[in-house]
């Protein structure tokens, strides 16, 4: 059993990648400062998995630590996640966002090169296409980020491919990802959003329940079948299955290309009202919402082509936006009833 160490793991995406990694076969480990996740996360890990969850508490760029992990834990491979992650606060704060997310990476990829671990996969982000010419995206769509956060993840990318290049031995695969949205259906783990929320299906959930004003809808003249904007969105567990399959193709093709990116989302492009209406539809409820003006800099729509991860990865998204809004609001629900 190959143990793999995945840091922020007990985050949104990586607690549900841990339980991807788990039923395929992994022994995962944890590295998290939790500074954008909480702590009870790996009780209700532990009860999902039925099973211990071996978790450190640290920062990932605590270099010392980090290699006492990596030795003592005979660690195969890295999943990375652990990242600041909010966009406006990246533009307020960009130096911030480049210390750790950037700064950060580089030291920890000099830990990989020294201790010669041979897989790595990188948690990027569609924000690496930045405004695109076109509303389809494809991998070799021209990368422009509007954003010190979309700039990071673009810069690691580079980073990362250099440093496969020039150490023939370490493999790596980059994941940009689209909207990420709903939780496990176990009601178990789930987004977290602290603070005010930055996604539209969390602000969603919060202004139907009351936490937050109603919700404004951006623009409803776009060229567009309701005229709103249209996104992509991708189920969680779709995506934390998605960074298996990028970790199994690097460990058994060791022979391909030692760096590969892939964009990860339905390829279904869905309005905002769209997302409300199901929303209402699928849970029974009444989101409170107003329509108003554009916001700048907004694209009119946006979302994957996904065809070279379902034939190079094996995967392809199988939940809906169904799915999605169901289990998000599941999980409100039962975080309001153990409170």
């Amino acid at each position: 059993m190959q143990t793999i160490l995945v840091t922020g793991g007990a985050g949104f995406i990586g607690s549900h990648t841990i339980v991807e990694l788990v039923q395929a076969g992994y022994r995962p480990v944890i590295i998290d400062n939790f500074s954008n996740s909480e702590k009870f996360v790996l009780e209700h890990l532990e009860k999902l998995l039925g099973k211990p969850v071996v978790c450190y508490e640290q920062d990932y760029r605590d270099i010392p630590a980090l290699k006492k992990v990596i030795k003592e834990e005979n660690v195969s491979g890295i999943i990375h996640f652990a990242a600041f992650k909010a966009v406006a606060e990246s533009v307020a704060e960009p130096l911030k966002y480049y210390d750790n997310n950037v700064a950060g990476f580089v030291q920890l990829l000099k830990v990989v090169v020294e201790t010669g671990l041979s897989s790595f996969v990188f948690s990027s982000s569609a924000a690496v296409y930045g405004n695109p010419p076109t509303d389809v995206v494809t991998e070799d769509t021209v990368c422009n980020p509007t954003s010190p956060y979309g700039w990071s993840k673009y810069m690691n990318e580079i980073i990362l491919r250099d440093t496969c290049a020039a150490t023939t031995s370490l493999h790596g695969i980059a994941l940009r990802y689209f909207n990420v949205v709903g939780s496990h259906e176990s009601n178990l783990i789930g987004e977290l959003p602290k603070g005010k929320p930055q996604n539209l299906l969390p602000i969603i959930v919060q202004a139907t329940s009351g936490q937050i004003p109603p919700l404004t809808v951006y623009g409803t003249d776009y060229n567009t079948p309701d005229g709103t904007c249209l996104r992509d969105y991708i189920h969680v567990v779709d995506l934390a299955k998605a960074h298996v399959a990028a970790l199994q193709k690097i460990m058994r093709n060791k022979d391909d290309s030692n760096y590969g990116v892939y964009n990860v989302g339905t390829g279904k492009p869905t309005s905002v009202l769209e997302l409300i209406k199901a929303f209402e539809r699928i849970n029974k409820v009444k989101v409170p919402h107003q329509l108003g003006d554009r916001r700048p800099g907004d694209p009119e729509a946006y979302y994957a082509i996904t065809k070279k991860a379902e034939s190079e990865l094996g995967w392809k998204a199988t939940k809906t936006v169904d799915d999605a809004v169901r289990d998000a609001w599941r999980w409100h629900e039962s975080l309001a009833n153990t409170k």
